[in-house]
């Protein structure tokens, strides 16, 4: 068998369930020039499988029929939605709702993004709402009064911190096999405490709330905006490095004999790209201010989209990232390779708790301050949600940033929709909690259905 079909069999969910593997030796029709089942085919990537346009799209529907949906379900869900509350409030789909529904779920994003981190390996956090909340207070503190830090040395002091606490946290789990799910909420509860001590100690926190200054770029992240021609530039370098890295990476692959989408799909991915980037630029740059004219696509935008793309690469494209998944779908075989769990585990909390101080810092430059009454426990609900209603498993191994981002958005457009309704918080929760349910339940069965179809 080719190379890239038996890594691409490895990586299959059938190749980490033991039942599935006993029984993949039954005879089933298949393919004669590969030797393949037509269950072994459905699993297998489209690109391992496909020559052609028409190739790649029958595969897809393989393994759309076999479970393997994808992000399917979350973007059709998404659509319906937005037709949802654009029926209900014409006022959703104009230009300055859409703008404000991105920066409404910048925090979303980016706590999903970093639960992925540890749900990938079959472990949870439920601190990454306080955590946030300490990296804010840190560096608040750093960059204000007294201290008078420069604002991205107060940054990178309130992200060591965070760092910091994913490293005891992950040390604990990993070395005294304690459970993620006793240790993070042990967590949540101090954090807490430390974040109510944080406040105390600084005498300029009035009330529990420590302002940022309004000219500093913390502040300004969220409520600045790029100007129109440094958005259309930024755009192109953007698109233009997009499909250089894109078309490189196909014709590598080709030329070392290993697996490639066709060059067709290729060029459709960056199409769609490109379209996609032109449609969300020409939204921000439309006027959106009702006194005085406000344009231009907010710095926390491309802030959220460098650390999905600096995700995404540590994830797919290093031995870390490699390690995690690998940990995630079946820890004792990851340990029988030869690779360090417990430090890959440890690590992966870190950036867990790294990644939730970058949504803290954020969250405070959205508010344009940070206060004690940041509710930590609510927003670690909505880093797993994001996470789980965009397409990551809570059983570990399958998940990937953009699921954090389609999750992110789902959850903001939901806040965002029933508040122009003018419900009330507890039905906005109840729905939240309905569309999060109905994405685990989405999970299971498609687990449960590739399974099946493997046997």
């Amino acid at each position: 068998m080719p190379r890239d079909e038996e890594e691409a069999l490895a990586e299959s969910p059938s190749s980490t369930d033991p039942a599935a593997s006993d029984q993949s030796a039954v005879a089933v029709e298949g393919d004669p020039t590969t030797g393949l089942s037509q269950a072994q085919m459905a699993t297998l990537a489209p690109e391992v499988m496909a020559d052609s346009l028409g190739e790649y799209f029958a595969a897809w529907g393989r393994r759309l029929r076999n479970g393997e949906s994808g992000a399917l379900p979350i973007v059709v869900g998404l659509i319906l939605i937005v037709i949802f509350f654009q029926l209900e409030d014409s006022n959703f789909l104009t230009a300055g709702n859409l703008v404000n529904l991105l920066v409404q779920s910048a925090v979303y994003i980016l706590l999903g993004s970093a639960e992925i981190y540890v749900l990938l390996l079959s472990e949870i956090d439920l601190s990454v709402g306080y955590t946030a909340a300490v990296g804010a207070f840190t560096i608040a503190e750093l960059i204000g009064p007294p201290v008078n830090l420069p604002w991205w040395l107060g940054i990178i002091g309130g992200l060591i911190v965070c760092a910091g606490i994913g490293g005891i946290q992950g040390t604990l789990i990993t070395r005294l096999s304690l459970p993620s799910f006793i240790v993070t909420l042990g967590g949540l509860l101090g954090l807490e405490g430390v974040m109510l001590e944080l406040a105390n100690l600084d005498k300029s926190a009035v009330g529990g709330v420590m302002s940022i200054n309004s000219n500093s770029p913390v502040d300004q992240l969220v409520s600045s905006n790029m100007s129109v021609a440094l958005g259309w530039i930024v755009l192109v370098i953007g698109l233009v490095v997009f499909a250089a890295v894109t078309l490189s990476r196909s014709r590598s692959r080709r030329a070392q004999g290993l697996s490639a989408p066709p060059m067709s799909i290729t060029w459709l991915t960056i199409g769609v790209t490109s379209v996609g980037g032109v449609v969300v630029l020409l939204i921000c740059n439309a006027n959106r201010g009702l006194l005085t004219p406000l344009r231009g696509v907010p710095w926390v935008v491309p802030f959220v989209i460098v650390v999905l793309l600096l995700s995404t690469w540590l994830l797919s494209r290093t031995r870390l990232g490699r390690y995690i998944y690998a940990i995630g779908a079946n820890p004792e075989a990851a340990r029988r390779a030869g690779i360090n769990v417990a430090r890959v585990r440890t690590i992966g909390f870190m950036l867990c708790s790294l990644t939730a101080g970058l949504a803290g810092l954020v969250y405070e430059s959205r508010q344009g301050n940070i206060a004690t009454d940041i509710d930590g426990g609510n927003l670690v609900l909505y880093a797993v949600a994001a996470a789980v209603i965009g397409g990551t498993s809570l059983f570990g191994g399958r998940g990937k940033p953009l699921h954090a981002l389609l999750g992110g958005i789902v959850i903001a457009a939901v806040i965002n929709g029933l508040g122009l309704m003018n419900v009330s918080a507890a039905v906005t929760d109840m729905a939240t909690a309905v569309v999060l349910i109905a994405a685990v339940t989405l999970d299971s069965l498609v687990r449960r259905r590739a399974a099946t179809n493997t046997r």
